[in-house]
């Protein structure tokens, strides 16, 4: 009988996480839903930012701004965009793989250092030896424009005291529920988009072409920034979700073996139990 009732607060405890599981699917479908709709909001007017920056830098001269000052990439940062928690299946080790292996190959011929957003990649980073400049956790949960301007406008700052040649960020892209890609894009130097055609005209700029192009290219940053926050979050609802439902649908599965393996064993005693009695009335 110790077997039966082992087997069932196995049973039970399976029950119980299977509840969990699929309440956190549940909350993790309501979050999605609403990072998608985050997400198609700020796609387009990221790309239109961009297309306007483009327009405008194409008019003004090539030295026009130190953000779109192409160099020799020496010194670089890579932003990496990782969650706060975990259970979300594959999501954060993928960025944390991805950013080792560019340490180790792509960008092992330059000095490197790290800003890690989210505490899973935090956490992760702190073991190796890369330098890391800046960590920030919790960033969607308070103004989201103001965390950007935090994480963006210190490399800004640095990138135009020729501190650092370039800042790239690697972030998970949303595809859908249930495909997130590992993307790295460079954020500084600005990279124009090579599609947009430049105006016939020119602009007349006011108070001057250089403020003109300051503020357009750190408002860019900040919602290109922005955009791959959202993207982010959504990836992370959306492996939460994925994981989670076969998480339950795992626990379903043990369920059912832990049942039959119950069923099983109560059979088993039973038929004991009765070649005793049998074997106890033959004796007599």
């Amino acid at each position: 009988m110790a077997n039966l009732r082992d087997i069932r607060r196995r049973i039970n405890s399976v029950k119980n996480t299977q509840k969990i599981t699929r309440a956190m699917k549940m909350v993790a479908a309501a979050k999605l839903r609403r990072a998608q709709e985050a997400i198609v909001a700020a796609r387009p007017y990221a790309r239109s930012m961009r297309e306007l920056v483009t327009r405008v830098a194409a008019c003004a001269q090539d030295d026009a701004h130190p953000l779109l000052d192409g160099r020799e990439e020496r010194r670089s940062v890579i932003i990496v965009v990782t969650a706060d928690r975990g259970l979300c299946g594959g999501y954060n080790s993928s960025v944390i793989n991805e950013a080792r292996r560019l340490l180790g190959n792509d960008f092992s011929d330059r000095a490197t250092s790290l800003v890690v957003i989210g505490r899973r990649g935090v956490d992760a980073v702190k073991r190796e030896t890369v330098p890391i400049d800046a960590e920030f956790t919790h960033v969607l949960e308070e103004d989201p424009m103001r965390a950007v301007a935090n994480i963006v406008d210190p490399l800004v700052d640095r990138f135009k005291n020729d501190e650092i040649d370039a800042v790239h960020v690697l972030y998970n892209e949303f595809r859908s529920a249930i495909v997130q890609t590992v993307s790295l894009e460079q954020l500084l130097p600005v990279a124009l988009d090579e599609e947009v055609e430049a105006p016939p005209v020119d602009y007349v700029y006011e108070p001057s072409q250089a403020h003109v192009l300051e503020t357009l290219l750190k408002r860019d940053l900040q919602i290109q920034m922005h955009r791959v926050l959202h993207e982010a979050a959504a990836s992370e609802h959306g492996a939460r979700m994925t994981a989670m439902d076969s998480a339950t649908n795992n626990a379903t599965d043990v369920i059912e073996r832990l049942t039959l393996q119950y069923n099983r064993a109560r059979q088993d005693a039973i038929t004991a139990e009765m070649l005793e009695i049998i074997g106890g009335a033959e004796a007599l």
